[in-house]
This record gives structure tokens, C-alpha cells and sequence, in this order.
């Protein structure tokens, strides 16, 4: 019996161990923060839950995935436009898409010959998730392709295009349920996974990332980004282009719980982020509680980071996206309806 209780304190106490090593760097507990290029955006109203952004940098059109996540019975999301040369208001263009669009993560992909397109994850309200795939045309229009869905992907946050019917998605949550995804949050387990689609056919091509979230890839396509939220990591693999396959190669830690990365024109990464998750907890409760946001840059070689965006005071909460373009830094966030344009000149 003495052996049974020691084996039972033991495991009690590797769990608040692991509790505690998941919970107190995630609650920002210890993070210095101070504002920073807040007083130099502008904002630009779009629709609730401003979660992801693209830049077009050949066109300077930014689109943002704006879907109210915090109605219950939220209305139908949509993709917007604007453009960054004039800042006027941000259109909807996705009147192609399928009935109940619900989009999150998105990404722009072009081809050699000039050709783009849209790609993005949709959590219809009847159940299930897929992958809408749009023709971009003039103005950023949407024209609908295809819709994809397949087996390894089951609860995707963002999506990475690769060729013209080729991605990546992130699975933020474990495939298992019950008591298993209960507490997968509190004890950053490492659960989720990446998950490709050829064009014809998908499976898993990475596993244990503790909540997988941004996934974004080099502009040579022989590197993949994962964020991992509860892991405050960005984990690099080595990429396949024939296969699809990724190979591990190193992880950065970034300070932040970070959401969704951009790949700026230099190499670096622009990873939005929750540096007080328990901040972003009570705003997503009560939409008056302020929560941080943070943009920090990753050199990928060096694994330096630095702050490029931090707001204390409630010009954007929670922000999700740090996109660049053109001079300037897109900031966009998980439940609110507008996104800041911040000059980049520091």
C-alpha cells in the first residue's frame, strides 16, 4: 500500500510540475513589456475577428479573415480587402465562397507564371472543416475552386499553399477527446500535429507540437514554420518539395505564445502573439478586458529575437497576425474588427 501511495504522490507532484512549467511562462508572469510603434498606426475597420492577414506585395492589396468567434451563433465570415497605398475601407470579396463560410487561417500563394491564389481554412457550422481554395482576380476577388477535406485534418487553425492545389494545415487540438483534450491545454502536451495535401490525397507528415498554430514556408519552399502556442516555439523542418515530406531541424524559442507567422521579404519571421495568456482568456470572455499584443521578429539563423509591436492599452487586444508589405506592418487579432497599419521605418 506504501508503494501505491508513493507512485500516486509521485505522479501528483510530475503533474503540477508539468503544470506549473506549462502555466507560468504562458501567463507572462515574468515578460518586461513596453509599448512600441502603437502611436504610429492607423486603423482600418474590416469585421469581427480580424485572425489572419496576407499582403500581396506585388499589388499591396491586404486580405483579412474576419469571422465573429465570439457569437455563438455567429453569422457567416468573409474575406476583405484593402489596399495599403490608399487605406480606404475594407471590401468584402469572397461573395463566391461556399454557403456558412467560417474562415481562419489563410495564405497567398503564387505561381511562376504569375497566377494567384487563396487559400482557406472554413469551420462551417454544420461540422466538419475543409480548405476553400479561391482564384484571385482583379480588386482581389474571389472566385471558388474547390473545397478540400480529408481525414488528417481535423481540427486545422492555418494553412500554408505550396503549389496550386498543394498545402499544409496546422491541427491545433488532439485528435483524441474526453479527458485526454481537457486537459491538453493545461499541460501543454505535445498532441497536435501538421498535416499535408498533395492535390490528390492528404495524411500527417509531423506530430507532437504542443498546440500548433501559424504555418507559414521560406520563399524557396525548402522550409516549414510551425508556431507552437503552449511550446512559446517556432519550429523549423526541412521540406520536401517532391514529397511533401519534413524532416525536424531545430526550434526557436520566441517569448511570446505565438499564433500566426508571416515570412517577410528578408528571410525573418513576423510572429504575432499572447504574451499573458490568461489576458487573452478574459478578453475572450468579456470583449472591455484588455489583453496584449505583441509582433516579435525571428532571425531563423541565429535564432535572435526582437520586438517589433507591442500594444498594453487596448488599440488592438489579442492580436493574432503580423503581416508586412510595402513599408508596412498589418496587425490583425482574434476578436476584434479592425486591423492597425503601422509604418515599419523604425
Amino acid at each position: 500500500m506504501r508503494g501505491i501511495l508513493l507512485i500516486f504522490v509521485l505522479l501528483l507532484l510530475a503533474a503540477a510540475g508539468r503544470l506549473l512549467w506549462v502555466v507560468v511562462p504562458a501567463s507572462g508572469a515574468f515578460a518586461s513589456l513596453e509599448a512600441k510603434r502603437v502611436e504610429t498606426c492607423s486603423r482600418v475597420e474590416v469585421a469581427p475577428g480580424t485572425e489572419d492577414v496576407q499582403v500581396d506585395r506585388q499589388t499591396g492589396l491586404v486580405f483579412v479573415s474576419a469571422s465573429d468567434r465570439r457569437s455563438p451563433e455567429q453569422p457567416s465570415g468573409g474575406i476583405h480587402v484593402f489596399d495599403l497605398a490608399t487605406m480606404g475601407s475594407a471590401q468584402l470579396v469572397s461573395q463566391d465562397a461556399p454557403d456558412d463560410f467560417r474562415p481562419h487561417g489563410i495564405s497567398l500563394w503564387r505561381g511562376e507564371d504569375g497566377a494567384a491564389r487563396l487559400f482557406a481554412i472554413n469551420h462551417p457550422a454544420a461540422g466538419g472543416h475543409a480548405v476553400e481554395i479561391f482564384d484571385i482576380g482583379d480588386g482581389g476577388v474571389l472566385s471558388h475552386v474547390r473545397t478540400v477535406s480529408f481525414d488528417a485534418m481535423y481540427f486545422p487553425n492555418d494553412v500554408v499553399g505550396v503549389g496550386p492545389e498543394q498545402f499544409y494545415v496546422s491541427n491545433d487540438r488532439a485528435r483524441m477527446g474526453g479527458f485526454v483534450r481537457a486537459v491538453e491545454p493545461y499541460f501543454g502536451l505535445p498532441l497536435t500535429s501538421v498535416a499535408y495535401w498533395d492535390g490528390t490525397d492528404g495524411r500527417m507528415v509531423a506530430d507532437q507540437l504542443i498546440y500548433a498554430n501559424g504555418i507559414n514556408v521560406s520563399a524557396d519552399g525548402a522550409s516549414l514554420y510551425v508556431a507552437e502556442v503552449l511550446g512559446r516555439q517556432v519550429s523549423i523542418y526541412d521540406r520536401d518539395a517532391v514529397s511533401g515530406d519534413l524532416t525536424f531541424v531545430r526550434a526557436h524559442k520566441v517569448g511570446t505564445n505565438p499564433d500566426n507567422i508571416d515570412v517577410d521579404e528578408d528571410g525573418s519571421l513576423l510572429i504575432a502573439g499572447h504574451p499573458r495568456i490568461f489576458d487573452f482568456l478574459a478578453h475572450a470572455e468579456d470583449p472591455g478586458a484588455v489583453a496584449p499584443s505583441e509582433v516579435v521578429r525571428l532571425d531563423v539563423p541565429s535564432g535572435d529575437v526582437t520586438s517589433v509591436f507591442v500594444d498594453l492599452d487596448g488599440a488592438i487586444s489579442a492580436s493574432s497576425v503580423g503581416a508586412a508589405g510595402a513599408g508596412h506592418l498589418v496587425v490583425g487579432a482574434v476578436f476584434q474588427g479592425h486591423v492597425l497599419v503601422c509604418p515599419m521605418e523604425t
